[in-house]
């Protein structure tokens, strides 16, 4: 073939299908020497015709020059992460199930949910964004909201098509996993060894390591590999109805998916499904740690929506815990972001459950008492996939003098402030509050999240200086923040020192739920914020709450509704509901502590928290969305209705008061219709919005 142009373009799908055989098919056809001849030969066109370089050529799998920082990414579609059923038996598929049908207001002789069932590997989560078919970014999951960009790594990895094959849509971003095969690993291990370099201590951290290494050359050197499970943002092409006809659509495109998926349908299929792969994990190629279920029906994905940043659809059902076997060197205390003080066993490493441990929380102190736990005890080591390696049980007592043994200390050893234990509680907490260094970091980086007061820019490295330096003690100070003291960090131009300033500025203007959840009190999570802001619809109200007076007023609410009921009478609403006793105590000590009030104040002194525009029970109405909205997204539509007091359900039912039917609108206007609900369409849901 004379011109180069065509030779290269030849030599390109030939190296990539032959990448194909051998990374994702295990089916090479030609030998190692065979592609090394077809690769040179295509370097050195290149090297001769630079004009035909390109980002999607193998040979930019090599790497390049190393960065100096991995560049944060926000991510256009958050990256969720999936609930962990810690229930390893069959009932927790059951359960969740169960759970599914009910969520679906499904009745016990509507038919079988049908799943997309898949391995939880064990590596670490990236996204793939690809653009007209060409691989253009890859980044971490990070918080999220907010990854890495490691783009220049990923390209390193064969498994990973740099074009993707067919007729490629305008944009693809893919999710999956990078991780790394068994042996594969042994092999690395083999080499280091060789070279008398020190030996990688798993696959998963290694395969994460090199993913997020500064230099792409090292990434090449690591038997990487990929394997999809997800999408995020998807145009100009037609999505499918199902996960699993998605799942093959990305696969058609050259994208490696996993091949023990599998559709199976109701509570005995996932059950026997885990059981299968639990008899085969053995002899599996690469790690994992557990299946996870998917509802199927991409509409009844959207209609099910998200709590938190978890999916209500999807689980990952894990396996039985390993355990092994070590002795207790020290116990030691760790201080947490809520205060909470932790008996930590410092362990002789021991590797259980794909890692090596070296540390076990004892959760506090009636647990460590009630396992008996000694510095110079052999324990035993219990460790499921992600979940914190805790001390099951002693196996043999140390030589335990009474000068050994564990007390809790009376002054918390970051702050030195007097610890508490609250008769009821289990937790010993350090009372410095936000003062407290060892809860500042965590604090503010709470603080300034996406889904709280939303401080761009505010990272790890920005707050670890802030407060090594002492600038910010605590949430309040950080509006003490001038461009000056912000330029002077390490690494933060005047350009980024003004863009954090002006993000902080921005966020003077909060929703109350925002703000709320912004404190970071034990238990309050988003969902639980917006109860609150719901509520009490000001900061001052929820300051001066008689928290045990509500929940003798919720009590007595609810005594009387069983009456109600039983008179056929319409029952009340249940005021705070979500909220039980353990956490309004919870929440009432959090905003008695003077450090907490005073950081408080300060902030509501610089802070415009916007209230809620309708509180429940003042007009509030049930909304149910299906199908999908041109102008927003579900999720979007979702939080302006909760804005203004309304309530988003899952399922239609008598109570519903609105169906929002967006094209491609499912099952649920059909119910809506036979239910005689009032259905609208877009734009008059955009008309309701505006009114007050």
């Amino acid at each position: 073939m004379s011109n180069p142009r065509e030779r290269v373009a030849a030599l390109r799908a030939e190296i990539e299908r032959h990448n194909r055989l051998y990374y994702d098919q295990d089916a090479p056809e030609i030998t190692d020497a065979e592609y090394d001849r077809l690769f040179r030969e295509l370097q050195a066109l290149e090297s001769a015709h630079p004009e035909l370089a390109a980002p999607d050529s193998p040979t930019q799998r090599v790497g390049g020059a190393p960065a100096k920082d991995l560049a944060a990414v926000r991510h256009d579609m958050p990256m969720l992460s999936i609930r962990t059923e810690t229930d390893t038996e069959d009932t927790g598929a059951a359960n969740f199930d169960a759970r599914i049908r009910r969520e679906l207001d499904l009745g016990p002789n509507d038919p079988p949910v049908e799943y997309a069932a898949e391995l939880k590997l064990d590596g670490l989560a990236i996204s793939l964004r690809y653009e007209n078919g060409t691989l253009v970014r890859a980044a971490t999951r990070g918080d999220g909201e907010v990854g890495e960009d490691v783009t220049a790594n990923v390209r390193t990895i064969h498994a990973i098509p740099l074009r993707l094959k067919g007729n490629a849509p305008e944009i693809l971003e893919v999710r999956g996993e990078i991780f790394m095969l068994r042996a594969a690993f042994e092999k690395l291990n083999r080499r280091q060894a060789e070279a008398g370099e020190k030996l990688f201590i798993n696959p998963r951290n290694t395969a994460a390591g090199a993913v997020r290494q500064l230099d792409p050359k090292i990434t090449a050197q690591r038997p990487l590999t990929f394997c999809a499970y997800g999408y995020g943002v998807m145009r100009g092409f037609r999505i499918p109805h199902r996960h699993s006809e998605l799942l093959d659509a990305i696969e058609a495109f050259g994208i490696p998916v996993n091949k023990e998926r599998k559709v199976v349908k109701g509570a005995e299929e996932l059950i026997a499904y885990h059981a299968a792969i639990a008899k085969k994990r053995e002899a599996l190629p690469f790690d994992i740690d557990g299946v996870v279920y998917k509802v199927n029906d991409l509409d009844a994905q959207r209609d099910l929506g998200n709590v938190a940043r978890e999916p209500r659809w999807a689980v990952a059902h894990k396996y039985p815990a390993q355990e092994e076997a070590t002795e207790v060197q020290a116990i030691e205390v760790q201080v947490g972001r809520t205060g909470t003080l932790t008996p930590v066993a410092k362990l002789k490493p021991v590797f259980v459950g794909g890692v090596t441990v070296s540390n076990a929380t004892l959760h506090n102190e009636d647990e460590l008492r009630r396992k008996d736990v000694w510095a110079g005890d052999t324990v035993v080591v219990r460790r499921a996939g992600d979940v914190i390696p805790e001390i099951v049980t002693v196996r043999k007592h140390g030589p335990r003098r009474p000068e050994d043994r564990f007390e809790m200390p009376t002054s918390c050893p970051v702050c030195g402030s007097p610890v508490v234990r609250v008769e009821g509680e289990a937790a010993t907490r350090c009372t410095g509050g936000l003062y407290c260094k060892a809860q500042r970091k965590q604090a503010l980086l709470h603080f300034a999240g996406r889904r709280a007061m939303d401080i761009e820019g505010l990272g790890d490295k920005i707050v670890d200086q802030l407060v090594e330096r002492e600038l910010a003690k605590n949430p309040a100070d950080l509006y003490d923040l001038d461009e000056a003291a912000l330029a002077g960090l390490e690494r933060m131009a005047e350009k980024s020192a003004q863009n954090l300033r002006g993000s902080i500025e921005k966020s003077k203007h909060a929703e109350l739920h925002r703000f709320i959840y912004a404190l970071g009190m034990p238990g309050v999570g988003e969902e639980v914020a917006k109860i609150l802001a719901r509520h009490f619809g000001s900061v001052a109200n929820l300051m001066t709450a008689d928290w045990t007076a509500l929940m003798a007023d919720k009590e007595a609410v609810r005594k009387d509704n069983v009456q109600r009921k039983k008179r056929g009478e319409p029952v009340e609403d249940v005021p705070l509901e979500g909220i039980g006793p353990e956490l309004a105590d919870s929440i009432a000590k959090f905003l008695h502590e003077r450090h907490n009030r005073d950081v408080i104040e300060r902030l509501t002194r610089v802070v415009e928290i916007a209230a809620p525009a309708q509180r429940r029970g003042e007009g509030g109405k049930t909304f149910v969305l299906t199908g999908s909205l041109a102008g927003m997204t579900r999720d979007e539509a979702r939080d302006a209705l909760e804005a203004r007091g309304h309530k988003v359900a899952a399922s239609v039912s008598k109570k519903t008061d609105y169906v929002v039917a967006g094209a491609d609108a499912g099952s649920k206007l059909d119910k809506a219709r036979s239910l005689g609900v009032r259905v609208i369409d877009e734009q008059q849901l955009k008309e309701l919005l505006k009114e007050r």
